[in-house]
């Protein structure tokens, strides 16, 4: 299985992205897709996750601001970065749970005027 992000850049406060991940190879029951961040010198946090049944979950800190969505047919996940501050610049990784957890390479967003 193999995770491709994209959609990363330099951005300025207050602007948008949106950042696509395809997941490839042999999957079956894809039960949860997410996205994580790590900003320099911080642990990886968690930033959302979207179900197999559509149930979505957001961190505190992007509430409002950040929406995950899916699409099953091509086994790819989004999330449209609105509102961005700096303190959103980190490597954004996507992953998907199966029997399993898998994680992409990760992309980098970084906010700065």
């Amino acid at each position: 299985v193999q995770l491709q992000a994209s959609g990363g850049g330099l951005v300025q406060p207050g602007g948008s992205l949106r950042l696509s991940c395809v997941a490839s190879g042999t999957i079956f029951n894809i039960n949860v897709m997410g996205w994580s961040r790590q900003a320099p010198g911080k642990r990886r946090e968690l930033v959302a996750t979207i179900t197999s049944s559509g149930t979505t979950l957001y961190a505190s800190s992007v509430k409002g601001r950040f929406t995950i969505s899916k699409n099953n047919a091509t086994t790819t996940v989004y999330l449209q970065m609105n509102s961005l501050q700096l303190e959103d610049t980190a490597v954004y990784y996507c992953t998907i749970v199966t029997d399993r957890q898998y994680w992409g390479q990760g992309t980098q967003v970084t906010v700065s005027s």
